[in-house]
């Protein structure tokens, strides 16, 4: 106890300050007393950083950590990302042993009482599967081995998903992702998995973008930018998570997973750029870059949301464009809603949750001249790249549904949140299970939804600084 506290006191409190303890079997390590406006109050990059470096070896570990009840989501969330699943490493290698971790969560400050854990299991189980699926090579995660994925969660559930896939796609009208897919040896597929209680009120529907591997199709990627390409399907991973743990905790409105499968292949039969597609819109689309593939394949998944699933709210998610990382960095996903108020949401729930998040511009009367086209409807990649270019390509998402629909649009794009390094993040399961968490029967995900519970808090409490923390 004597050498705890002489390390407790030893500490300042910032994103590197750790301290071994008796013969490096422990450690204690120190959290920022204070974070910007646009991080989380929890510092959950920094808890996964310091659980990453300063957890000390053996087959059965045990993390405490000390915070604060609105703190407890996004910390679990960011231990577990801590702990990626796949691996392929041969039997030799000593880090393939099996490891037993014990998290515990020690409250401070007035709302310090005890409370189910269950939602916090179920988030980091979503977390740690959508990472997985990320950090399987196209070898083992084809379209057919997404839908095995898809299966498996329907059947712990009780839900059978709806599964279209290849010539059916053509025959249905699925022009944008049947066109991206038809040259690959696994053939597209939208699938969609519904939840629908009795009592909903609402119809929610999330569309994922599954690009199992993007070669960038005849307008083909170099060989420093291909590589890392099997996390093109970063949206569709996080969505499947993030439904399993959020259907799990119980979910009081209609909820749809929107799968939006394909690999962008060169082959004989792969889209060329001037040949021109009609989506499941109706609006023809003259291809004039094949690697602008995943804004076809959502156009398709949101219209279907809209026109055969009647959602009143739909969200699409897509690790969408390489600009995003440009316009809000690493950290921070993109957003882009055609509703004030869901912008402010997002916001919010970024910072409850640790997946952040920040709004593009949205202003389709400036930028959607970008894709005008002299024989189709619209291109599907922007004049000039120097205009706003992820915003341009949620707008392009968005057209689709028409600028004038008027339910509730959310496009969040996570191409620089949805890997830290070359491991998987499982970005965005924090992020959706906090944004809706108001139609959550769970009070953990109540408290963190931007839309619920959470919505009472003064805005100055929600600037305030953190109290010191600390991970043992």
């Amino acid at each position: 106890m004597s050498s705890h506290s002489a390390a407790l006191s030893a500490l300042n409190p910032n994103p590197t300050d750790s301290c071994p303890l008796y013969l490096n079997h422990a450690a204690v390590a120190a959290l920022p007393s204070r974070v910007s406006r646009h991080n989380s109050p929890s510092s959950a990059h920094f808890v996964s950083r310091l659980v990453r470096t300063c957890l000390p070896g053996g087959t059965n570990r045990c993390i405490v950590m000390v915070c604060e009840r609105s703190d407890v989501f996004a910390s679990a969330c960011a231990i577990a990302r801590a702990f990626p699943l796949f691996s392929r490493r041969s039997t030799s290698s000593r880090r393939t042993e099996k490891k037993q971790v014990t998290i515990e969560f020690v409250i401070i400050g007035q709302d310090s009482g005890f409370a189910s854990v269950q939602c916090l299991s179920n988030a980091a189980d979503g977390v740690r599967l959508a990472a997985r699926i990320v950090d399987t090579p196209c070898n083992e995660m084809s379209t057919d081995h997404f839908l095995d994925e898809i299966r498996a969660v329907g059947t712990e559930l009780g839900i059978t998903p709806v599964i279209i896939r290849g010539e059916e796609l053509k025959q249905k009208g699925f022009g944008g992702i049947y066109g991206v897919g038809k040259a690959a040896v696994h053939p597209p597929a939208l699938a969609v998995l519904s939840h629908t209680p009795d009592g909903a009120t609402q119809s929610i529907a999330w569309v994922g973008k599954g690009i199992v591997y993007d070669t960038g199709g005849l307008s083909i990627k170099g060989k420093t930018t291909m590589p890392g390409m099997k996390r093109d399907c970063g949206g569709a991973a996080a969505i499947l998570g993030a439904f399993k743990a959020t259907v799990k905790q119980g979910f009081k409105d209609n909820l749809h997973a929107v799968f939006c499968l394909a690999e962008n292949a060169v082959g004989p039969t792969a889209t060329r750029p001037d040949d021109i597609h009609t989506l499941y819109s109706g609006k023809t689309v003259e291809i004039n870059n094949t690697d602008a593939e995943g804004r076809l394949v959502l156009s398709d998944g949101v219209v279907y949301a809209s026109k055969d699933l009647s959602a009143d709210i739909i969200l699409d998610m897509a690790t969408l464009t390489g600009a995003q990382g440009i316009s809000t960095g690493k950290y921070h996903a993109a957003v882009m809603t055609n509703s004030e108020q869901w912008e402010a949401a997002c916001v919010r729930a970024g910072r409850s949750s640790g997946d952040l998040a920040h709004p593009l511009v949205y202003c389709p009367e400036l930028h959607f001249s970008e894709f005008t086209s002299a024989v189709a409807d619209m291109k599907n990649s922007v004049a000039d790249r120097e205009n706003a270019q992820s915003s341009c390509a949620g707008l392009f998402i968005g057209s689709h549904l028409g600028f004038d629909w008027p339910g509730v649009w959310v496009h969040v794009d996570i191409a620089s949140p949805v890997h830290a390094g070359e491991r998987a993040t499982g970005f965005g399961v924090a992020l959706l299970m906090a944004l809706f968490g108001q139609a959550s029967d769970d009070p953990i995900l109540n408290q963190v939804s931007p839309l619920g519970v959470a919505s009472a808090v003064p805005g100055e409490q929600m600037e305030r600084d953190c109290k010191r923390r600390r991970l043992v």
